[in-house]
């Protein structure tokens, strides 16, 4: 590709590529997101590939790389479609149509399917006994309003002629040529963008505190580490759209006077690192990245750094010791991140997702953006949906959703004969959220007032089968083992909420303990260096508030009301349903169970190590927990 000298040789180009992409009638989009991949989607995409060729079938891979007709077959590697559990996902354009659980075996017949455009429905999604053929069509999309991640399936992940095809890097444009740096800042704060990595910090006032920085050396800093548990909204976008990233972070770098920035992307990320290599350097082949961008005079430049795991690395003053080889570790504030962060530089510090707002808002304006959603919370919201629910994975919604809309309309209620009981938004720095919470807005200041936070966007929904103590426990483990060890209320203090929470799941609770718990969660709540330590006691708090029952239960009753915690759980045989059979004893591992045939057994409690073998195999449920 020929570097792009001017803004009119970009509008050009991306004439051009806008008609290849039309004149490609067919398109085959095969989801290469972290899980399909996982799943062999590039195996399938490949022998798709293949089959085609062997039928004489000429296929595009990229744009630009075949003289486009509309013979063409073009086959995309897309980023992730969001049904992850469904996977390994492919898309038929331009009927719409999606295939889930797809395998190589089937590829033979995806193609025979081209020449007729009939769908095949044994690989379509089916709920309740009906069919969809179109992805818009399936209720977990259909519920959803996706922006942010509006080409995540849709497009080549790794084109950059593709996405300036469908109108990237025009904001870019805007900004670099229509635009002052103070009119895109002051559209960024008039569209009341909020951070979404957690804190909801207006972005646009940050933008501001950073340009006005007498050092003529500032930085753009991206988070990409998003270390809590189960999200991955971040690396999606990472993946399936890095472009938009990429031009995000160099409107700021304009808008603040930066020309250097830095992507921090955790280590468990290798594929949205490779996309985003691949998307950097296709960027400054063509001119977009690097020196006198489209012959500006402005330059940026994006460079990556790869974390190495830590949890507390997503804290911002964590996060630029890391990248300049230092251990991450929280540094006392004030100073700020935009008056000393990078290289004790001036530094703007926003996460993937709000970088990825950036180009629409620019393109389409601050007072579209604020008609999404709440006005003090304008937007979408991507969210990784998990636990014990019909549909899982990546979605996104505008802002002020509720709950009940997430989990019953959008995740298809809970799955199996569960009931719902909980939900824990916003990872082990959130809070968990009941029944009675349902309707309210899914936005940051609602969630605050109820003492949880949004997060980085995780949602785990729990069913009556879950336990809130082991949750608790969970989340503390998590927490107080990525504790940097920097200050005593985050070091120490986890470690003794961890050792009370296990205590009180293995049946060794102590009257006391409960409030024990409360003191130690307000002490380090208020003493913690950062917020991640500030944050960390979150989930007891919140489950104590909401649960107390259960925590009573197993302290004082040395009972699991949810049957999970295997220490307190105890199996009995009920006499008058024992047949006697002797199967329950012979699949004993520790001879707990004794009794002659045809003779009620009886199971010693001493000897039980609660592993549910008797349960699973007795032919006649004569076994129960106590």
């Amino acid at each position: 590709m020929d570097k792009l000298t001017s803004r009119e040789e970009l509008i050009a180009l991306r004439e051009r590529s806008s008609n290849s992409l039309r004149l490609e009638k067919t398109k085959i989009l095969v989801c290469g997101g972290t899980g399909c991949v996982a799943g062999g989607s590039l195996q399938i995409r490949d022998k798709i590939r293949e089959l085609l060729e062997a039928k004489g079938i000429e296929v595009a891979v990229e744009l630009g790389h075949n003289e486009i007709h509309s013979d063409v077959v073009g086959i995309k590697t897309s980023g992730c479609h969001g049904f992850c559990e469904m996977g390994p996902l492919v898309r038929i354009e331009p009927q719409g149509y999606l295939y889930t659980k797809v395998k190589i075996d089937d590829c033979e017949e995806i193609v025979a399917s081209l020449e007729t455009g009939d769908c095949i429905e044994r690989l379509a999604y089916k709920q309740n006994g009906v069919v969809y053929q179109k992805q818009e069509d399936i209720p977990f999309y259909k519920a959803q309003t996706r922006k942010v991640l509006e080409h995540c399936g849709l497009i080549n992940a790794t084109s950059i002629q593709e996405y300036i095809a469908l109108g990237g890097y025009e904001a870019l444009e805007k900004a670099l040529f229509e635009m002052t740096p103070d009119e895109i800042i002051d559209e960024v704060t008039e569209s009341n963008l909020r951070g979404r990595g957690g804190g909801g910090f207006k972005a646009g006032r940050k933008w501001k505190s950073c340009q006005v920085q007498k050092d003529p050396v500032k930085y753009i800093v991206c988070n990409g580490d998003e270390g809590d548990p189960g999200a991955f909204m971040d690396r999606s976008i990472m993946e399936g759209d890095p472009n938009r990233l990429l031009e995000g972070m160099i409107i700021a770098g304009v808008a603040i006077g930066s020309s250097e920035g830095y992507i921090y992307v955790r280590a468990e990320y290798p594929l949205a690192v490779e996309r985003l290599k691949l998307a950097i350097a296709q960027a400054e082949e063509l001119g977009i990245l690097g020196d006198n961008i489209l012959g500006s005079g402005k330059a940026f430049h994006i460079h990556i750094n790869r974390g190495a795991g830590a949890f507390v690395c997503g804290e911002g003053s964590a996060l630029t010791q890391s990248i300049e080889g230092k251990r991450g570790m929280p540094r006392v504030k004030p100073p700020r991140t935009v008056e000393h962060g990078l290289y004790e530089k001036p530094t703007n510090l926003n996460n993937v997702e709000t970088y990825a707002n950036v180009p629409m808002i620019i393109m389409n304006g601050a007072a579209w953006y604020k008609s999404i959603g709440p006005e003090n919370s304008p937007g979408t919201k991507a969210f990784a949906l998990t636990g014990n629910i019909n549909n899982t994975g990546l979605i996104e919604v505008p802002m002020g959703t509720t709950l009940r809309e997430v989990i019953f309309d959008v995740g298809g209620g809970m799955r199996g004969d569960g009931k719902f009981k909980a939900v824990q938004i916003g990872g082990p720095s959130g809070g968990c959220l009941t029944e009675k919470d349902l309707d309210i807005p899914l936005d940051f200041d609602s969630l605050q007032k109820v003492g949880a936070m949004i997060g980085s966007g995780g949602l785990v929904v729990m069913d009556d089968h879950t336990c809130m103590v082991e949750v608790a426990r969970f989340f503390m483990n998590f927490t107080q083992n990525e504790s940097c060890g920097k200050c005593v209320p985050c070091r120490e203090g986890t470690k003794r909420m961890l050792e009370i929470l296990e205590r009180i799941v293995a049946g060794n609770g102590r009257d006391g303990d409960i409030e024990l718990l409360e003191e130690l969660a307000d002490t380090i709540s208020h003493t913690a260096l950062c917020g991640l330590g500030k944050s960390a006691p979150s989930p007891v708090l919140s489950t104590i508030k909401n649960f107390r029952e259960e925590y009573e239960a197993h302290i004082y009753d040395k009972k699991c009301p949810a049957g999970q915690c295997k220490k307190l759980v105890s199996y009995v045989i009920e006499p008058d349903l024992c047949k006697g059979c002797s199967k329950c004893a012979r699949n004993c591992p520790v001879n707990a169970i004794t009794g002659e045939i045809k003779h009620p057994f009886t199971i010693d409690q001493n000897k039980c190590i609660k592993c549910g073998a008797c349960v699973s195999n007795c032919p006649f449920k004569a076994i129960k927990e106590a």
